[in-house]
């Protein structure tokens, strides 16, 4: 293991990680992560949730720098509220995809993310929001969904579990999109060869900071390129198989203050 000095960026995934159940970060979790910013390491927000529905939570974090939103499709600059980069996902193939798994599985329910730092999620007819404490404007027909760009679609099945809609999804869109799995019910498109790593790459190089130098703590498949990309991955205790399969170690739960955990040990008091 490293010695603390050497880890400059902590990237931290939202829900499951550093979020608690009810969409709260603990003391304990706040206190570590002051505690290593005294010693000048970064924190970094690197989530799926697109930035709209990051911003409420960044205020309350007093985050004021980046973070990378929409599974590295965007990264935001919450100080200045506004997107220094993103990418669109393009109608036609998202459309495209939409049909290809549809041929192997039967119907799915679809949601999109606009883009934006104030694009709204709209959900067709049947789709369920996985959280649903984030908002979401339901429209009449699945092509109402494409009245604007958006940065993803999340998709749902009526009987297959996330591990073989993906599994299915990543078997047959081929370029058109890059599938990933952030949560329960939560399988989504994206642009193709947009992950986590990416957006967390441009963010980290904005910041002067080298992935040698940087922790992440994640605990769905989407979190595996970033991962692969920082020098050290912690996965929390209830992670997917996928990315503690990748892990270099693995924390408590979210629940049990886990990126704290490992926080304390790397950035000792005084």
């Amino acid at each position: 293991m490293a010695p603390s000095p050497a880890y400059a960026l902590i990237a931290t995934d939202l829900d499951g990680t550093l979020l608690r159940g009810d969409d709260t970060v603990s003391e304990r979790t706040l206190s570590a992560l002051a505690r290593a910013a005294r010693t000048g390491a970064r924190h970094l927000v690197v989530t799926g949730r697109p930035a709209p529905r990051v911003r409420p939570l960044l205020a309350a974090l007093g985050c004021t720098g980046l973070a990378v939103c929409g599974q590295g499709a965007q990264v935001y600059d919450a100080g200045a509220d506004r997107l220094l980069w993103s990418v669109r996902l393009d109608r036609e193939q998202a459309e495209a995809a939409l049909g290809k798994i549809e041929a192997e599985v039967g119907q799915v329910y679809a949601a999109v993310d606009q883009d934006g730092v104030d694009g709204l999620t709209l959900t067709e007819p049947g789709y369920r929001m996985p959280h649903p404490t984030l908002p979401a404007v339901r429209v009449g027909r699945r092509d109402d969904l494409w009245g604007a760009p958006i940065s993803k679609v999340l998709l749902r099945h009526a009987t297959l579990s996330d591990d073989a809609l993906a599994a299915v999804a990543r078997s047959v869109v081929g370029p058109l999109a890059t599938v990933t799995m952030s949560g329960p019910g939560t399988v989504e498109l994206q642009p193709c060869g947009v992950t986590k790593a990416t957006g967390l790459a441009l963010a980290a190089e904005r910041l002067g900071i080298a992935a040698e130098r940087s922790l992440a703590f994640g605990d769905m498949p989407n979190d595996v390129p970033m991962f692969r990309w920082a020098a050290h991955g912690v996965a929390m205790a209830d992670a997917h198989p996928e990315l503690k399969a990748v892990a270099d170690e693995v924390t408590t739960s979210n629940e049990d203050d886990g990126i704290a955990v490992v926080l304390e040990r790397l950035f000792p008091a005084g």
